[in-house]
């Protein structure tokens, strides 16, 4: 049992434990929460009234949620003291229980901690930010038809330069560590030419491994096989045009994964090409099924056409006999996009896109814009799992002009609890959650961030007001 500084835990409930990567929840798990800087305030109330509600309405006291109140941010300064962001009784209590919940959280001030949710995501290794993006009814959007967006953002959480590794350009190291690049390493290189840092930069370190990749897209790949039909679909979002070694390993690495831990249950799109080129025209021969899939075939160099062409034979030797005859349509399809193009693509074919695998950076970017089309942050759910603890947070700031007025839009922290019901395999709940959200925006009941957007304008309802009709709506 875990010893605490300044907290005690409920006298009720049961620790969530793990098994091989996945829960094992109580009927009474015990679930730490944070409530969260600025309109945490609000919004946190707001958000465990509607859970709280649905579970008792979905399992009639068979099952409950007991908080359990820990602290980060502004509010554990007041009570562990001046910089004290994230205390050890809250690590020490999300490692005890293993799911937690928390509102938005203030960028400390001073040394030590960048980022509260960066610290939170690389302590308990929590390696995949799951953001689904989805549109419900009525929402404002400027988009002519945000319906059809309906993807999830699986960004690697713990590698890529978020890892924090750089230097301000004035830093002696950083200044010892151009000198080193640009008399050594660059030279050694007859690849990189005469290419030189430049004096007065700064510098960051962008670290990108086999493992953390493939154990990420490992869960992006697991989730699609959960979906059904054209749902069952990832895609590798990179930069490896530009960055091969590092964004471009992170593709390769994933088609590698697909290829063979999954290969029973996964194609590549390249491979579906070649299956169904077969599938449509039986008698093609190898070097017409190439000539189809590689554009300026014919002005290859032998060579390079041996290579297309023994790469249809290889599909067709490895996997003809098991995903031909149009069974690949029934698996998963893994391809890949270059991250600029990803940006227009799910405005203008969104319909096209189901899982999303990113590396750090370019998961970041890619998941707010996609929020901006479904209606903004303030509806965008977001968790952070690895395979001993799970976080689901707010994905928005802390708002603190509007703290204490009681009309921040709750969404965000409410669809994350959404989440987590899911998570713990509490679906009845989280269904209950999903419906009345989805009626109360039907409705126009919604805060004034929704409201001022609709046509003609509605008046707003408060935070709180927000959550009563989200409960009210239960059913739908």
């Amino acid at each position: 049992m875990a010893t605490y500084e300044k907290l005690t835990p409920p006298n009720a409930g049961t620790a969530i434990r793990f098994e091989n990567g996945q829960p094992v929840v109580p009927n009474d798990p015990i679930i730490p929460f944070i409530r969260g800087d600025g309109t945490g305030v609000d919004i946190w109330p707001a958000t465990q009234r509607v859970l709280d509600a649905a579970v008792a309405k979905a399992y009639g006291g068979e099952r409950r949620i007991e908080w359990f109140k820990v602290y980060a941010g502004d509010e554990a300064c007041d009570l562990y003291g001046t910089y004290q962001y994230l205390p050890e009784d809250t690590l020490t209590a999300i490692k005890e229980y293993g799911v937690a919940i928390k509102g938005p959280l203030t960028t400390p001030i001073g040394g030590g901690i960048r980022s509260l949710n960066v610290a939170l995501r690389q302590i308990f290794d929590l390696y995949c930010c799951v953001r689904p993006c989805r549109y419900y009814e009525g929402t404002p959007s400027p988009h002519k038809r945000p319906q059809d967006l309906d993807v999830i953002v699986y960004r690697e959480n713990t590698e890529d330069i978020y890892m924090g590794i750089e230097w301000e350009a004035s830093d002696p190291v950083c200044l010892e560590l151009i000198q080193h690049l640009n008399e050594v390493v660059i030279p050694a290189n007859g690849k990189l030419g005469k290419r030189r840092i430049p004096a007065g930069a700064g510098i960051g370190i962008k670290p990108v491994s086999k493992h953390g990749s493939q154990r990420h897209i490992r869960k992006a790949i697991q989730h699609a096989l959960r979906l059904e039909g054209d749902k069952r679909h990832v895609t590798l979002v990179h930069k490896g045009n530009i960055m091969k070694f590092t964004e471009g390993a992170f593709r390769d690495w994933g088609y590698e994964l697909a290829t063979t831990e999954f290969r029973d249950v996964c194609v590549t799109e390249r491979e579906s090409w070649i299956l169904d080129n077969l599938d449509q025209n039986p008698g093609l021969s190898i070097e017409a099924n190439a000539r189809l899939i590689e554009p300026g075939y014919d002005s290859l160099t032998p060579e390079k056409k041996a290579g297309i062409c023994g790469e249809v034979q290889g599909v067709l030797d490895a996997i003809g006999s098991s995903h031909g005859n149009d069974q690949w349509k029934q698996m998963v399809m893994v391809d890949d996009r270059i991250a600029d193009s990803i940006f227009q693509q799910i405005q203008t074919r969104p319909a096209d896109y189901s899982i999303l695998a990113t590396l750090n950076l370019n998961g970041d970017y890619i998941s707010d814009a996609a929020a901006a089309v479904v209606g903004g942050l303030g509806m965008a759910p977001g968790a952070n799992i690895g395979d001993n603890a799970a976080i689901f947070e707010a994905t928005h700031g802390t708002a603190p002009k509007h703290a204490g007025l009681d009309r921040i839009n709750p969404g965000s922290v409410i669809l994350s609890g959404v989440m987590m019901l899911e998570y713990m395999g509490w679906q009845e709940a989280a269904d209950l959650i999903t419906a009345g959200l989805s009626a109360a925006i039907a409705n126009k009941e919604v805060t004034y961030d929704l409201a001022r957007l609709m046509e003609p304008r509605v008046e707003p309802v408060s935070c709180s007001g927000f959550a009563e009709a989200v409960v009210r709506h239960f059913g739908g």
